[in-house]
């Protein structure tokens, strides 16, 4: 299936750039006219993905993020977050609610729980060295379907 339309930013792993990700793929987003909940659920899952990589990817140092957005037929988005950084090593236990490889008293560990509960699905590859890559999928009603 060939994307209808795309849009792929690079930033760096700044905690200032969560909200230029979250702004981009919303205003990318919002000529397909989605429900304002829709467009606030999109962008909580950006900008959750986006964080993990800044707090966790890059733990000791800057390094890229790249944010792809992608519209399908049938109005089905694929927004991808992906770095370069250090990897999960264990990716079902990363995606358990309360799990946190940072700092418990700063972080919950409900990233990926999160995501999960805004989009219709989330795909999450990674390679230890090499970088994480999160998919997160969903399909836009159109505002007459939703009224």
């Amino acid at each position: 299936m060939k994307a209808e339309n795309t849009t792929r930013i690079q930033f760096d792993s700044l905690s200032i750039n969560e909200a230029y990700a979250r702004g981009a793929a919303a205003a990318f987003l919002a000529r397909y006219d989605p429900t304002v909940p829709q467009l606030a659920d999109l962008k909580t899952a950006v900008s959750e993905a986006v964080t993990n990589c800044i707090v966790h990817a890059y733990p000791d140092r800057i390094g890229p993020v790249i944010l792809t957005v992608a519209v399908y037929p049938g109005r089905e988005v694929h927004i991808t977050v992906a770095d370069k950084g250090i990897g999960i090593p264990d990716i079902p236990r990363a995606m358990e609610p309360l799990f946190t490889t940072g700092n418990p008293e700063e972080r919950s560990g409900l990233g990926f729980a999160v995501m999960q509960s805004f989009m219709d699905k989330v795909k999450v590859t990674s390679k230890p060295g090499k970088g994480t890559r999160v998919l997160l999928i969903k399909r836009l009603t159109s505002r007459q379907s939703a009224t």
